[in-house]
């Protein structure tokens, strides 16, 4: 999943002509194999794979009983989708949004959403039709926390790499033109909203739910990876170079701490 997500996320920041992009976006929402005939040949591979993967989770979940999971696995993707078309249309137009607009659209565009819902597919009988409307329609607080965890503390560590990749606007250029404030006191300002949701995260998991707690806590876990992976800005701006950079930078790396042992030697 995780991977072709990346592909749709390459997709719409790099390869794909905006025109191209209403296209396809529209293919999504049919989701119907026949979409695909007015599609460039690239296009084509991708939706492709993506309707044959969810066919994949389509016939599992029918062998166990469970095949309305289905329908909420979609949403989910669609969900997502959407949110990248959106944030491309951002960027074509050169549209540098108030924080009031990026938010929703990024924080589902930064995948925790996604990967939570499409996770709960493993979950069996555990997971119901409730848990999965909550999930979806709902809009609960501790979701909508974890993905501000997430998309801000993304933002804060990438966002330098990601325009000069050219993309569009991160929650820090955001917040820097709407209040007129220095990167460094926007990126402030942004840790402070972190810790906010990490607060709202916390109360919603010793409040009653209509959730299993183990649903909660498996939301929780979610946003501990994010904020694991995202903490540290020098990890995060590696993890963006490509990928022969990455290794050099790795290599690099490991022959310095073996010198350094062998030093101590």
């Amino acid at each position: 999943m995780i991977a072709i997500v990346q592909v749709f996320d390459d997709m719409y920041d790099v390869y794909a002509t905006l025109e191209e992009q209403v296209v396809f976006t529209k293919a999504i929402e049919r989701w119907d194999v026949d979409a695909k005939d007015g599609l460039p040949e690239y296009m084509q591979v991708c939706y492709q794979i993506l309707l044959d993967l969810y066919d994949e989770f389509g016939y599992e979940l029918t062998r166990k009983g469970q095949s309305y999971h289905l329908f909420y696995a979609k949403e989910l993707m669609k969900n997502h989708l959407r949110t990248y078309f959106a944030e491309a249309k951002w960027f074509h137009q050169n549209h540098i949004p108030t924080m009031e607009q990026y938010m929703p659209v990024a924080s589902t565009s930064i995948g925790c959403e996604l990967l939570l819902g499409t996770s709960l597919l493993g979950m069996g009988d555990v997971v119901t039709k409730n848990d999965f409307d909550w999930l979806l329609f709902s809009d609960p607080k501790m979701v909508k926390a974890s993905k501000v965890v997430a998309r801000l503390l993304d933002d804060i560590a990438g966002h330098k790499m990601e325009q000069k990749r050219g993309h569009s606007a991160s929650s820090v250029e955001c917040f820097m033109k709407q209040y007129g404030v220095t990167e460094e006191e926007a990126k402030d300002n942004l840790r402070k909203q972190v810790v906010d949701a990490w607060k709202d995260m916390n109360e919603a998991v010793r409040r009653p739910s209509p959730v299993p707690k183990l649903f909660l806590v498996r939301i929780l876990n979610f946003a501990r990876v994010f904020h694991v992976v995202y903490i540290d800005e020098k990890i995060t701006t590696l993890m963006l170079e490509p990928s022969s950079k990455r290794m050099s930078l790795l290599c690099s790396s490991i022959h310095c701490q073996c010198d350094a042992l062998e030093e101590q030697a």
